[in-house]
């Protein structure tokens, strides 16, 4: 959720104040300033401002199910070690020495009761928990380890196995943050007795593209999908109705903006499709897990892609397939754009399944995922290579000393038709249609309000009068007042362990 604006300090200067006018003019009209696709101080202002106190997407649970189970993970550019610790609790640790500072995980992933510094051989529990120090009696002999522990992220939580971290120690609570969007997690993640876990591990691949154009993609763009993806529908790889501008028939598509996050949704009313699972995983679907809408909302899905803001994605889809001459599978995948720079990001990509589903199925499930949205996948291909171009164009000279802003105005009163669902059973505001911006609108329009938001609580007056274009007339004007204030690694309990295992070098 956007922050709230101070009076205290909205009279303070910002030294990036020309450059966020510019933006905000350009918001105020329903577009965006190509330049911000490819721009340094735009991405310094992206790193320190909404990464630096934002929930990010670390990893789901599934992924570290032994105590001792370790992930390397990144929140933008910084490491941390995801890990379950000896207690069984799931930590996010800084991925530096409190000695000099070098990194302790040396591999992707494994199992270790402890991590051992390979610069001077500091050595920490899987709890953060300094235990060891070479000729401590000489070199250290004062030194309390207490003290030393490593430092983790300020703040972690979970939601239906989803993991985030924030490097804030203060702001709203991940329950806060997704609000009532977990009415749409649910349908994707609490849906089958048993939950659902990560296939395999994580595809990992870099683009010379922004990370806000996937994000911007995923928050609602149904516009692209009949020309970037018209190859898919020439292949017989996607049905009749899966790649193309949806009309009147069968189908139907729904649009939803909640509390800061995207849904779009393609339904078959009065038909059982859910996701176009196949009748195993539909038999694990319980519908105590969820409640009737939400069972009755998954049943006629046809697909479901969304966002959670700011770069967390996940689409279920179906009517598509690896072969034309197999049956569909329904997938779960999500992906995460990670900033590399202004002008590279790093996609992160897991399948889901099932965790009761058999292994037949689930390695089904992983090759059609990863055949259409993994690093060489059909949807994968189209999309990057438009992408790409737009980052490159972004850094032009002429975009830099012209006007040239994008156009976001689709779905608004001055462009569209505008039609609502008043009768859907989700929260959120719901658009009947899928041709509309406000999605996207309302992304660029939070992505704004944190850039615009110095950590010290310092920032410019600004007023909208709702004239941004977002639906809340509040949705530009605000502020926060927090400070990431790095934390240090709460004390644990002391717990035996073995030697040092060094299974992190």
């Amino acid at each position: 959720m956007p922050p709230t604006e101070s009076k205290a300090t909205a009279q303070q200067p910002d030294e990036h104040a020309d450059l966020l006018a510019e933006i905000e003019a350009s918001l105020g009209e329903g577009k965006l300033p190509l330049q911000t696709f490819n721009d340094e101080t735009v991405h310094q202002l992206e790193l320190d401002r909404l990464f630096g106190r934002e929930w990010i997407f670390v990893g789901h649970e599934s992924e570290i199910p032994e105590e001792g189970d370790y992930a390397r993970r990144y929140i933008a550019g910084d490491p941390f070690i995801f890990v379950r610790d000896i207690n069984g609790d799931v930590q996010v640790l800084f991925d530096s020495c409190r000695h000099r500072g070098a990194k302790l995980c040396r591999a992707e992933q494994g199992n270790t009761s402890h991590f051992r510094c390979p610069y001077h051989g500091w050595t920490y529990k899987n709890t953060g928990d300094l235990v060891g120090v070479p000729q401590k009696e000489v070199a250290f002999k004062n030194l309390d380890q207490s003290e030393h522990g490593l430092h983790s992220a300020p703040r972690v939580d979970s939601y239906a196995g989803l993991v985030f971290a924030s490097l804030s120690d203060s702001g709203e609570s991940l329950e806060e943050h997704l609000g009532e969007f977990t009415w749409y997690l649910d349908i994707q993640f609490k849906l089958p007795d048993g939950g659902m876990e990560v296939i395999g591990e994580p595809h990992r691949w870099v683009v010379e593209t922004n990370w806000k154009t996937g994000a911007d993609n995923f928050a609602g763009d149904s516009y692209h999908t009949g020309f970037a993806h018209h190859s898919i529908k020439q292949l017989g790889l996607g049905g009749d109705d899966t790649v193309g501008i949806a009309g009147a028939g069968e189908t139907k598509d729904r649009h939803v903006h909640c509390d800061g996050h995207t849904t779009s949704t393609r339904m078959v009313e009065g038909e059982e499709v859910f996701m176009t699972y196949p009748d195993e995983i539909v038999d694990l679907f319980n519908p105590d897990n969820v409640t009737p809408d939400q069972y009755e909302a998954a049943k006629e899905a046809l697909s479901f892609t969304g966002s959670v803001f700011p770069n967390l994605a996940f689409l279920n889809f179906g009517d598509i397939t690896d072969d034309p001459n197999k049956d569909v599978t329904g997938f779960l995948g999500v992906r995460k754009w990670r900033p590399l720079g202004p002008n590279k990001t790093e996609i992160w990509s897991w399948a889901f399944a099932p965790k009761r589903a058999s292994e037949e199925t689930k390695e089904r499930i992983y090759k059609v995922y990863m055949s259409n949205f993994g690093p060489s996948g059909n949807f994968e291909q189209d999309d990057v290579s438009i992408w790409n171009g737009i980052t490159d164009v972004a850094d032009s000279t002429f975009a830099r000393h012209h006007e040239v802003d994008l156009n976001y105005q689709m779905g608004t009163e001055e462009m569209s038709e505008v039609a609502y669902d008043e009768e859907w059973p989700g929260p959120g505001t719901v658009y009947a249609i899928n041709l509309e911006e406000v999605g996207m609108q309302k992304f660029h329009d939070q992505w704004f309000d944190h850039l615009s938001t110095p950590r010290d609580g310092e920032t410019m007056s600004r007023d909208c009068g709702g004239g941004c274009g977002s639906a809340k007339a509040d949705g530009c004007g605000s502020t926060r007042t927090d400070d990431c204030g790095s934390a240090h690694a709460d004390d644990h309990d002391p717990a035996t362990g073995s030697e040092p295992a060094g299974g992190g070098e």
